[in-house]
């Protein structure tokens, strides 16, 4: 089965990329938009995640991997609510800022530049692959 690609956007002081190294995995939960809750459906284990702090920072800081599918979201009433759990693969070593992705040819169509308000969105391979390159990441 091929892997899917994913960006997830949270703000660094709901809860940071360190955040989620220092406890080594979390549950993505609370996501109450429909498209988003449809993305996190397809994620599938082993998917990698570039994650996104928005708010004042806007820029990707980290790659990490779906360790758990999509289940009920503990946090919500409704059990068409869903969470996966993520946990840490790398930090970029060097964030790659928003304004550098608008900037690229091959990232300018991305999810991140065109539905700027989705929290959970699909990134295709190549397009990952860049962010990749431009924040030094091992890709591993």
């Amino acid at each position: 089965m091929a892997r899917s690609y994913w960006l997830v956007k949270s703000e660094p002081g709901a809860y940071a990329w360190s955040d989620l190294v220092r406890e080594r995995a979390t549950l993505w939960e609370g996501v109450r938009n429909a498209e988003a809750r449809n993305n996190l459906a397809a994620m599938a284990r082993g998917d990698a995640v570039l994650y996104y702090h928005s708010g004042d920072e806007r820029r990707i800081v980290g790659v990490a991997v779906v360790t758990r599918r999509a289940a009920p979201d503990p946090t919500a009433d409704d059990p068409r609510w869903l969470a996966v759990e993520l946990a840490p693969r790398e930090a970029l070593a060097r964030p790659v800022p928003l304004s550098e992705v608008k900037a690229d040819a091959l990232l300018a169509k991305t999810p991140l530049v065109t539905r700027s308000r989705l929290s959970v969105m699909p990134i295709g391979e190549s397009a990952f692959r860049r962010i990749l390159a431009l924040g030094g990441a091992k890709g591993r």
